[in-house]
């Protein structure tokens, strides 16, 4: 999964979880043993679900400052090779453009 479908499923999650945690709000003036126990189910898996959002950021986080030390790490030690990989995609780049 890439970083951008990550980063929109946990989005997407956050968007549910607000959503039951409205609902839950809304029906907690119904009364009745099952529809306490729908209320208290839906916030344990509120909770959890806000647990792995947290941990998924998290990781998503610590992928993305890997990839930018690595990306500094082969800059450093082959400065050449790199200013000649960024002119080769700003030439292609400015073609592409042009061609517009």
């Amino acid at each position: 999964m890439s970083e951008a479908q990550t980063r929109q499923l946990i989005d997407e999650l956050r968007t549910v979880l607000a959503d039951a945690e409205a609902l839950v709000a809304a029906t907690a003036g119904t009364v009745g043993e099952r529809a306490q126990s729908a209320r208290e189910r839906a916030a344990e898996s509120g909770d959890r679900a806000q647990t792995r959002i947290d941990e998924l950021e998290s990781e998503l986080a610590a992928r993305a400052k890997a990839l930018v030390e690595d990306a500094g790490a082969f800059v450093r030690e082959h400065p050449w090779q790199s200013l000649g990989v960024a002119a080769t995609v700003g030439v292609l780049v400015g073609f592409l453009l042009s061609r517009r």
